[in-house]
């Protein structure tokens, strides 16, 4: 019987007990992964569902929630756990909300109207199906227990998902000149330049192949897949390696109170 297949047919206490027993960059720890991972891709894509509102693609909000699989995958201890199932769902669905939070907002917004504003997304969805119509201000912050004062800062607070455009006309202005046009300009060759440097001095410590696949994503523009077929492996593998290898530049070069956020 192939190994994939015999693997296939453990329990979640044997992979994971063969993934505490060897090295994250040994191919034991590598096979018994990749099986769980398949195993709650489903997992992985009920908890991005929700978020199918959201400007975000959705298979960018997958790779997200496999990261925080892999979390769950590391970390989780059977002897203090009801299951993977029950500990990684909290994992996926944190480092989605972490991703919203932390990563999508243009401008400065107080974490306490970034979590309303997720919540509400959902509970205008629900109110919606109960009601047979949008709802109001006063009955969506009845539902989440908030004033509608609350509600409509959380609302105008949602422009901070994007920004206007410095391409946009400026009102009023007959020769019809971009926003752009009105503001100074800086050299953003400069924050490249501190950024590369950054990652150059702990290129060095990600294998070989990780680095490979990231340079074949990120500078030679390939996807997943393409990746894949050229190095001879899964897809899946792919996203593992990369997410794993990000994760690990983003632990050297993010200070301290950063990192706990990120």
């Amino acid at each position: 019987m192939p190994l994939d297949a015999a693997l296939e047919k453990l329990p979640d206490a044997d992979l994971l007990a063969r993934c505490r027993t060897h090295e994250r960059t040994s191919p034991e720890w590598a096979e018994a992964c990749d099986v769980l991972v398949r195993r709650y891709t489903p997992l992985v894509r009920a908890c991005v569902r929700q978020y199918r509102g959201s400007p975000e693609q959705t298979e960018d909000l997958i790779q997200v929630g496999y990261l925080g699989l892999l979390k769950a995958i590391r970390n989780y201890d059977p002897a203090f756990g009801n299951g993977l199932r029950a500990y990684a769902m909290p994992c996926i669905t944190g480092e989605l909300k972490r991703h919203f939070r932390d990563k999508r907002w243009q401008v400065k917004v107080t974490r306490p109207v970034q979590e309303l504003l997720l919540e509400m997304r959902g509970a205008v969805e629900d109110l919606t199906h109960e009601l047979g119509r949008v709802p109001g201000d006063s009955e969506l912050a009845w539902r989440l227990g908030v004033t509608p004062e609350e509600v409509r800062e959380a609302m105008q607070a949602a422009d901070g998902f994007s920004v206007l455009s410095l391409n946009a006309s400026t009102d009023g202005d007959e020769e019809l000149s971009e926003l752009g046009d009105l503001l100074g300009a800086e050299d953003a060759a400069f924050g490249r330049a501190v950024n590369m440097e950054a990652v150059e001095r702990h290129w060095h410590e990600l294998p070989r192949r990780e680095q490979r696949i990231l340079i074949m994503r990120f500078y030679g523009n390939q996807t997943q897949a393409e990746v894949a077929a050229q190095l001879g492996i899964s897809q899946m593998h792919v996203c593992r390696l990369q997410a794993r290898a990000l994760a690990r530049l983003r632990d050297v070069l993010l200070d301290p109170e950063d990192r706990e956020t990120a």
